[in-house]
């Protein structure tokens, strides 16, 4: 199910029942298109994620964590400037579409009361936040800036007056009085294209629910079916459907979905759960900016030298043979005269058998085999050389294949990190200006529980593994890795784990890997006395031995329950 407008419905029910007289008290822009506003209301602080992103679109409150950027955006200043202590008023849905509008009161420097608004437009690319004084309708800015070319509808710059996305000419299926549903249940019987007839009438309603409300109509048949029916989204039991790897949110249980359903106890508790991989995804690969770009172009050097290494060992084997030729040719030195250009002799290295060599017949016979034992040792001397370019290589494609692997496995705020390791291995100037701004606080490793609640720490980049798996965690404790695959270093803080923690600690190693769309991923487990790091070692670089192995399938599922434990 995709943040439709019945969705919406819920969530706004929801946001009032929290937030409702909250003051606001800390504006952040984590992101390009998201906004991170924290309400105190209740006594308890909430954190609401307003998005803009033209994939993931839209309004929770949030407990993931998240990066706060050194150097505010202007958007970030100007709703500090304006909403920074508002008192919300209430939330408001615009008709049952994807608008949803935050109504604040604030004294302006003048001391009078100012009303002001927050339009959050949740329309795919479209997608926008628009801050705006609720009484002149004038916008004072947006996330995003769209003119007149890009729109000819409207502008969404400040200064201009704000006007709502053109209406869809669709009834309210919450307020609708017309009973509409009753004629499309009697002129279309069949449940799929009554669902497509309830789509054409209603407005907000995505495919999958138009579709349940079709089932639900065709099941009950009492007058009140239909109001029952969106009585659900005021009264919401959030559940996330899950059949072969992809998963539907919905503000209740669907009947016309099936898969694996996980219940939740808040609308923002789902979308959390829904979106962690999705859109933290998505924002590492933004903030991460060129660091995919550095590493994948040292990748690809790296890659093409190993090419070319090994296309020179290949051709260096011929060494013995050069070795031969120039010891046969001193041997029968008195059969060779000058100015041949090829002889055959007899290899006593191979019972006799002839063997045809070439000459230059611009040097003596002398000459010639010296020319191969130059030969000879030249191509001995580069099996050596190459030999230890190899490794080198093998090393550094090692490295950079994990450094990547972390990227795309890291939170945003973990890549702080692993830009300044690049930096400190040399693969990344140093920026001299954010070297000067204050040091940000070192990243935590993520932890789990285990069912059993055993916790489980669950390093992100180099630095956080390194610091987990030789400081932090105990001699006698279980540090896990997958086998020979890139990875995170994931420590059990238990000296005997049982069997299902020690499974469900290598599901979070091969889930948290370069292996995680894999499946039967061979994860090893040791003790972390048993675990070192080699002198001159890149970061995150260990040996173990003493090891023990266990084969398991990553499970997003289980990652998400061990998460929330």
């Amino acid at each position: 199910m995709s943040f439709d407008g019945s969705f919406t419905h819920a969530m706004v029910h929801e946001l009032n029942d929290l937030l409702k007289s909250g003051r606001i008290t800390k504006i952040h822009q984590p992101y390009e298109n998201e906004v991170i506003i924290t309400f105190r209301a209740n006594r308890k602080n909430y954190p609401v994620l307003l998005s803009a992103h033209p994939n993931y679109a839209r309004v929770q409150i949030t407990k993931i964590p998240y990066a706060n950027p050194a150097v505010p955006t202007n958007f970030a200043m100007m709703l500090r400037k304006y909403l920074d202590g508002a008192i919300l008023n209430g939330i408001q849905q615009v008709e049952n579409d994807r608008i949803v509008n935050f109504s604040f009161s604030k004294r302006n420097e003048l001391g009078d009361i100012e009303e002001l608004l927050l339009a959050v437009e949740i329309m795919g690319r479209r997608s926008n936040i628009v801050l705006l004084n609720n009484t002149t309708k004038v916008i004072l800015d947006t996330i995003k800036h769209i003119n007149a070319d890009q729109n000819r509808y409207r502008l969404l710059l400040p200064g201009a007056t704000y006007i709502t996305p053109p209406s869809q000419d669709k009834l309210n299926p919450f307020t609708d009085e017309t009973k509409a549903y009753a004629k499309a249940l009697s002129d279309f019987p069949n449940q799929e294209v009554l669902a497509t007839e309830l789509h054409r009438i209603y407005q907000g309603l995505d495919k999958n629910t138009s579709l349940e409300l079709a089932n639900y109509l065709h099941q009950h048949n009492e007058s009140s079916a239909f109001d029952d029916f969106f009585e659900k989204f005021d009264q919401p039991n959030p559940v996330m459907t899950t059949k072969k790897q992809k998963s539907s949110f919905t503000a209740f249980p669907y009947a016309t979905l099936e898969g694996t359903q996980q219940n939740f106890t808040t609308l923002g508790d789902l979308l959390d759960a829904f979106y962690v991989a999705k859109a933290q995804h998505d924002r590492v690969i933004q903030k991460a900016g060129n660091l995919v770009h550095v590493v994948k172009n040292d990748l690809k050097k790296n890659r093409t030298k190993l090419k070319k290494l090994n296309q020179t060992l290949a051709s260096s084997e011929q060494a013995d043979v050069y070795k031969i030729k120039g010891e046969i040719l001193t041997t029968y030195l008195n059969q060779v005269k000058r100015g041949m250009t090829e002889i055959t002799l007899p290899n006593y290295y191979d019972n006799n058998q002839d063997i045809k060599i070439s000459l230059s017949n611009q040097i003596s016979p002398s000459q010639n085999a010296q020319k191969y034992f130059k030969k000879y040792q030249k191509a001995k001397n580069a099996v050596h050389y190459v030999s230890e370019q190899l490794t080198k290589t093998h090393q550094e494609i090692d490295y950079l294949d994990n450094i990547m692997t972390q990227i795309e496995l890291a939170n945003p705020q973990d890549l702080d990190e692993i830009r300044e390791e690049l930096e400190k291995e040399g693969y990344l100037k140093v920026n001299q200006k954010k070297r000067k701004q204050k040091r940000s606080r070192a990243s935590k490793p993520e932890t789990f529980h285990a069912t059993d609640g055993t916790q489980i720490s669950v390093g992100k980049n180099d630095t956080q593994n390194d610091r987990l798996t030789l400081k932090t965690a105990k001699k006698t404790d279980i540090w896990l890795h997958t086998q020979k695959i890139p990875g995170s270093h994931v420590i059990i803080h238990d000296a005997n784990p049982t069997d299902q923690t020690l499974t469900e600690a290598a599901t979070l190693a091969a889930y948290f890997s370069k292996a995680q769309q894999s499946a039967h991923v061979p994860v090893d487990y040791v003790a972390v006395k048993r675990v070192h790091k080699p002198n001159g070692a890149k970061p995150g670089l260990v040996i173990y031995e003493g090891q023990s192995t266990l084969i398991v399938d990553p499970d997003e599922q289980l990652v998400n329950q061990l998460r929330q434990v």
